[in-house]
């Protein structure tokens, strides 16, 4: 395991946190990937009025930020303070949205869209979900997933998640249930160790790919 930070500006995705205007493009994304789809106006009202809300789009990382100064951490690029466009730039290619409940994360949704699944980007939401929980001062993270979605299942054990329950016709349009899933405490030693050994293999694989493909 490397002992200084990644740079997660040699990638060629930024995360970002989520702003109302992406919602236009997250909806598109957010009907194909489940079938009970929130609406709009949940998203909005997270973002406007729930400060336990915490939202991230990923975008195609923007040309003019090639040779910009290294971050601390890669969260510090992603969390700057410096006031969101009123129109982002890029177009969101995945997202992904937890609440802070006491002292857990829950992962409230996550999700990419169809044609740029399979390159790691629902992997980098994630490792930016348990990221800003660790920032936060949360002891784990918790979601729900459908029995049958074993491919996000294989996804959510490899960052530790086991399942802890079941809720029994969870889901509403076919009654099927959901798999309670929640980490160990993500800022134990072990954790952390694992998770940069992760974030390490994560960031080869997104430096490889060193320009998203064209529109389809």
């Amino acid at each position: 395991m490397r002992d200084t930070p990644l740079d997660w500006t040699d990638i060629p995705y930024l995360v970002r946190p989520m702003q109302v205007a992406d919602i236009e493009q997250v909806m598109p994304i957010e009907r194909s990937s489940f079938t009970s789809p929130w609406p709009a106006s949940a998203f909005e009202y997270d973002l406007l009025h729930n400060r336990h809300a915490h939202y991230f789009v990923v975008t195609p990382r923007p040309a003019q930020e090639a040779g910009e100064p290294k971050p601390v951490s890669w969260l510090n690029r992603l969390l700057r303070t410096t006031p969101p466009s009123p129109s982002p730039s890029g177009p969101v290619l995945g997202y992904a949205g937890f609440w802070a409940l006491v002292d857990e994360a829950h992962l409230a949704n996550i999700a990419v869209a169809p044609e740029w699944r399979g390159r790691g980007l629902g992997e980098l939401l994630l490792v930016t979900v348990i990221d800003r929980a660790v920032e936060l001062g949360l002891a784990v993270v918790t979601l729900e997933v459908r029995v049958s979605n074993l491919r996000a299942q294989k996804l959510y054990r490899k960052y530790g998640f086991g399942v802890v329950g079941e809720r029994r016709h969870y889901y509403s349009d076919n009654g099927e249930n959901a798999y309670i899933m929640t980490t160990g405490i993500i800022t134990n030693a072990a954790y952390q160790r694992r998770l940069a050994e992760l974030k390490e293999a994560l960031h080869a694989k997104l430096r490889a790919q060193t320009a998203p493909p064209p529109a389809e």
